[in-house]
């Protein structure tokens, strides 16, 4: 079932909380189409079977949605060329509201698109001015409902909560507001404020104040209550969806399933080792176009750091983390090593452990990176040390 991701790194203007790689100017847009085709040819057989069929497509950005119909013609006619592609394939492209005109949506509907995941995050235009979003409160609304009209019903919408507010009323006003729309999926963030953002900068002036964790941790509590009474359920932290609905292409990745990442800053993982291309787009798009090489930075994963990875993404899926695949196929044993922690999170109610799958509790979801750090294998000791 693997996948691949396409990274559009190019939007309108910076969200103030966005750390992702992307550039407001769009200068390079016709030639970085240009060197990502290359690049597609030049990585087709990056992934462990080429012959197996692309299960999962995913453009992510930066916006997606800012590619005009010929550079999306051009994308799939070259993805075409290079790999198989499942006929029941699920093909996500990101778009933000504001793009979502009736003309852009036809366009959509027209190509083998199939699935939309629609960045909101609010429905209040105080905060979307505050994160300087490029489009209004109206437009979240209505950017959902053309595309519902435009024949997409396989929609995601994007949430932020813990944004700076006198109470809780605006985030639950934002949940009334998703729920009227229907969506089959939700994804929903906490803000964080990442250092090298505008937040980031405004937090070390002082001139901007991030909510106390009480309070973030009392909006994912009040998010949980309101998805699960409208029949959503919780298949990741913060990934929600009616029942059989979830993202297959991003349940692949907290799978370990391989996939190739193409574009400035994309990831790949081949099973064994990953890699990192450069997030810079004139380097990007100079090496691939004139030097014929993509600018990448190749990791090999050692038995530890596949355990790690493993621990990472297993345990923040409902399906939970396989303690017992852990200490059988990696080599590690925390059932064993880490039986006293195992057993306070459970008395803790923070985890269930049954038949060696661990799973968080709603209480441990709040404290998941800790927990997960805190269960972090260790490299074996080395002989006489």
């Amino acid at each position: 079932m693997a996948g691949l991701y396409l990274h559009i790194p190019f939007c309108k203007q910076a969200c103030h909380y966005c750390d992702f790689h992307f550039s407001t100017s769009l200068g390079l847009k016709s030639q970085f189409v240009d060197a990502l085709l290359k690049e597609m040819a030049l990585r087709r057989h990056y992934l462990p079977d080429p012959a197996a069929p692309l299960e999962t497509i995913y453009f992510g950005g930066g916006t997606p949605s800012l590619l005009t119909g010929e550079e999306l013609g051009r994308i799939f006619a070259a993805i075409q060329e290079n790999f198989v592609v499942s006929p029941q394939a699920e093909i996500t492209l990101e778009a933000n509201p504001d793009d979502l005109t009736a003309e852009k949506l036809a366009v959509l509907a027209a190509s083998p698109v199939n699935r939309l995941s629609i960045g909101l995050q609010s429905f209040h235009e105080p905060h979307l001015r505050l994160m300087n979003r490029a489009h209004s409160a109206q437009e979240s609304g209505e950017a959902v409902r053309r595309a519902q009209a435009a024949g997409f019903e396989n929609i995601s919408v994007d949430l932020i909560y813990g944004v700076p507010a006198a109470s809780h009323e605006i985030w639950e006003t934002d949940l009334a507001r998703l729920f009227e729309l229907g969506v089959p999926h939700v994804s929903a963030y906490a803000l964080t404020i990442e250092p090298d953002t505008a937040f980031g900068r405004r937090l070390r002036k002082g001139t901007f104040v991030a909510p106390p964790d009480e309070f973030v941790a009392r909006q994912f509590e009040i998010l949980l209550a309101q998805l699960r009474r409208h029949g959503y359920e919780q298949y990741e932290i913060s990934n929600f969806c009616q029942p059989g609905r979830e993202s297959r292409h991003n349940s692949n990745y907290w799978r370990g399933v391989p996939y190739l990442g193409l574009g400035p800053s994309a990831h790949s993982f081949d099973g064994r080792s990953r890699q990192y291309a450069v997030a810079n787009n004139p380097q990007y798009v100079a090496a691939v176009l004139e030097r014929g090489e993509v600018p990448a930075t190749v990791e090999h994963l050692s038995p530890l750091d596949q355990a790690n990875e493993y621990l990472l993404t297993t345990l923040r899926t409902s399906r939970g983390c396989d303690l017992g695949h852990l200490r059988d196929a990696l080599g590690f044993d925390l059932l064993a090593t880490r039986a006293d922690y195992l057993r306070s999170l459970t008395e803790q109610e923070m985890a269930t452990l049954e038949h060696s799958v661990l799973r968080l509790t709603d209480a441990g979801k709040l404290l998941a990176d800790h927990i997960t750090l805190e269960l972090f294998a260790e490299a074996p000791a080395a002989a006489g040390a």
